[in-house]
């Protein structure tokens, strides 16, 4: 009597969302490792550390853009926020992402002096998880109640 091995099929997508994208899949390789090399030497982290939070600020940034407008609150944690300052100071390239996924449309930061405590990031990792991307849910818990950025419609 033959058997047959059941094969796996891969897990199907979530209908509302959508495959999950990563960052990394978006951005050209000689500036993802321009921008880890940068994340490596101003903090102590490794290749891998820096490429999960640069990749996690990544898919903040792009959920920001998709929903501009829309005052939602969003904010990233203290690591994922990280990862947005290395996207962010890196200027030409930041226009070039907003000119690609933004409209044209400058998203800017503008970062408050208080944190606010109303679990705006943990919220946000939801959001960015709605929008499609892979979330790193362990960077997102180091300041999951709290937020540093403006909850402005057209900056983050």
């Amino acid at each position: 009597m033959a058997t047959t091995a059941a094969v796996a099929s891969p897990p199907a997508a979530d209908p509302t969302t959508g495959p999950v994208r990563c960052a990394r899949d978006v951005v050209p390789t000689d500036l993802w490792d321009k921008q880890v090399g940068l994340l490596m030497r101003d903090y102590p982290y490794d290749s891998v550390m820096a490429a999960r939070v640069l990749g996690q600020g990544y898919a903040y940034l792009l959920t920001a853009m998709n929903h501009r407008g829309e005052g939602l609150g969003l904010a990233p944690s203290k690591l994922v926020d990280i990862g947005v300052h290395t996207v962010i100071l890196d200027t030409v390239a930041y226009a070039e992402l907003c000119e690609k996924f933004n409209d044209g449309q400058f998203l800017h930061h503008v970062p408050k002096v208080e944190m606010k405590n109303d679990g705006s990031v943990v919220k946000t990792a939801h959001i960015v998880a709605a929008d499609g991307w892979e979330v790193d849910l362990p960077l997102w818990t180091d300041a999951a109640d709290c937020g540093p950025c403006h909850p402005g419609n057209d900056s983050h």
